[in-house]
This record gives C-alpha cells, sequence and structure tokens, in this order.
C-alpha cells in the first residue's frame, strides 16, 4: 500500500485487573481513503482512537502518523489530527463562529476567516455562526464538531460515531459533507453503529472485537466474498417437494410451498436456464424478488464466528 499516513504496529492497551482493550493491533491506512472500523460495544474502538489521538497512554507497540512517531514527536501528531469525539462537548453559550475560533487558537493558529466560512458551508452551517451552541439541535451539534475539528486543518479525522441520534435525513445529509471532506484530501476514520454508513462511504472496513482487530477488507471484497444474491421464486401453485433433477439448485421452500429461494453465489446457472428447468416440471414463476446480503448480516456472521 502506497503513501501510507497512519501505521499502528503490534499496538496494545490494559489496564489494571482488566482484560487488554487492544491486543496487539497492526494497521496501515492509506492517505485519502475512508476506513471504517467496525465492532461491538467494548470492543476497542475508541481505546484505538484515543491511543492514535494521544488521549489513551498505549501499553505498547509503535504508532506513526505522517511520519511522526506518537512517543517522539507528539505535539507534531496532535497538529495532524482531527477528532469528532461521541460526546458533545462544545460550550453551549459560544456561538458557532466563537467556538471555532477558539479551537483554532488552541492550536496556536491565527485566525482564518476564509477558513472559517469554507467548513461552515461545507456542512450547511454559515447561517447559524453567530447561534449560540445552545440554540441548535443534536444534529447541527454534531455538525459544529466536526467543523470543531477541521480548524487545525488535520491530515486525519477521526469521527466517533458522528450521526450518533441523528434522524435518517439529516444523517444522510452529513454523510456527504464527509464525503466532500474526503473529496478535499483528509483522511477519514469512521466508527459507526450504523452499518449502512461503512457500507455506503468506506473505501475500506476494519472488524474488531475483544481489542483483536480480525479482519481488514475492502468493503467490495468483503459485500462480494461474503454476500449472497438471494432470489425468491414466487409460483403460481403449491410444492411440497421437489424432483431430484432441481437438486443442484438447493432451493428452500418456503411460504408453505409457493416460493422457492435460491442463493443465487452458489452456483453459475443463468436465470434463464432456472426458469426453464421449473417450467419442464410444470412450476410456473408468477413474481421474483431479489435480495443481496447486507454488511450487517456479514458483520453479525463473522462477529458470531469468532465466538
Amino acid at each position: 500500500m502506497k503513501n501510507i499516513i497512519l501505521s499502528l504496529k503490534n499496538v496494545s492497551k490494559s489496564y489494571a485487573k482488566e482484560k487488554k482493550a487492544l491486543d496487539n493491533v497492526s494497521l496501515d491506512i492509506q492517505k485519502g481513503e475512508l476506513f471504517a472500523l467496525l465492532g461491538p460495544n467494548g470492543a476497542g474502538k475508541t481505546t484505538l482512537i484515543g491511543c492514535v489521538t494521544g488521549y489513551v497512554k498505549k501499553s505498547s507497540g509503535s504508532i506513526v502518523v505522517a511520519g511522526h512517531d506518537i512517543d517522539r514527536d507528539t505535539y507534531a501528531v496532535r497538529k495532524r489530527i482531527g477528532l469528532v469525539p461521541q460526546e458533545l462537548a462544545l460550550d453551549i453559550f459560544y456561538t458557532v463562529e466563537d467556538t471555532l475560533k477558539f479551537q483554532r487558537g488552541l492550536y496556536g493558529k491565527k485566525h482564518d476567516t476564509k477558513l472559517l466560512k469554507k467548513t461552515l458551508t461545507s456542512l450547511s452551517l454559515w447561517d447559524k455562526k453567530d447561534t449560540e451552541v445552545r440554540q441548535l439541535s443534536g444534529g447541527m451539534k454534531r455538525r459544529v464538531l466536526i467543523a470543531k475539528a477541521l480548524m487545525n486543518e488535520p491530515d486525519i479525522l477521526f469521527l466517533d460515531e458522528p450521526t450518533a441520534g441523528v434522524d435518517v435525513e439529516l444523517r444522510r445529509s452529513m454523510w456527504k459533507a464527509i464525503l466532500k471532506l474526503k473529496e478535499s484530501g483528509v483522511t477519514i476514520i469512521l466508527t459507526t453503529h450504523y452499518l449502512e454508513e461503512a457500507e455506503e462511504m468506506a473505501d475500506r472496513i476494519g472488524i474488531i472485537d475483544k481489542g483483536k482487530l480480525q479482519m481488514v477488507e475492502e468493503t467490495k471484497t468483503l459485500l462480494s466474498q461474503f454476500g449472497e444474491k438471494r432470489i425468491d421464486l414466487h409460483l403460481d401453485r403449491k410444492v411440497e417437494t421437489l424432483p431430484d433433477a432441481l437438486s443442484r439448485y438447493a432451493f428452500e421452500i418456503r411460504d408453505d410451498g409457493k416460493t422457492l429461494r435460491y442463493f443465487a453465489s452458489k452456483n453459475d446457472i443463468s436465470p434463464h436456464t432456472l426458469l426453464s428447468d421449473l417450467r419442464s416440471y410444470g412450476m410456473n414463476v408468477r413474481d421474483i424478488d431479489t435480495d443481496t446480503t447486507s454488511l450487517e448480516e456479514i458483520f453479525i456472521q463473522l462477529i458470531h464466528k469468532k465466538d
């Protein structure tokens, strides 16, 4: 992989009298990609982010951000990272504009009117710049958190459950804003419980469970390797058994014999041949429904497989 911007090697984190929160995690993130880190509650997602951002001290291993080792050059690393936490960590009596000015000042950078306007506009917040945070909706506050994290012009942006508690319509508009950030060259690492977010946006997906990184794969590859295309063939009459000659399709008889379910990924037989074979045995198809295994189903399968 070229242009590695973040590299973790054998990173572990242990707490007293507890199991490892992170267990020998190694991961490389490419500049400009959107990486989704998935896992159940307590899997280690937030701990991993904390170790990279410097808010949590790792027990062992190495972390390098844009060529800077986090132990030897902590300040240089923090300047290159933006973090959007799960919690709404905002001063509710500040205006949106003052919130961003203050955040930029924390990094010793002068106020940049063009950057502020560009950032707020990209997140549909420009008309709220003079509004106090306490007057904003929950979804708007989450947008302010993203804008705040961008004030130091980071190379890497961590989004820890950025759309938690946000309604579906606003969530999708935030996806668009996040993808715009990616297009501008920001590397994004996303944790989420909304698996359609990862399926929609991520270049690659990592699955972490019990502190261990179980799998890292390109999203398209993950869906193609583990996904199945289900085809439900609704018949014009009820069947109880199928001829032996149709056993190669491994049909499941459903709906009291009125539907045949076929998993297309298990065979290379064309739909035309399938329908022709059914007709030859007096079974006519009146309707067809298709569905593909979702990332959520794959995720559940993989996690349970590890138990």
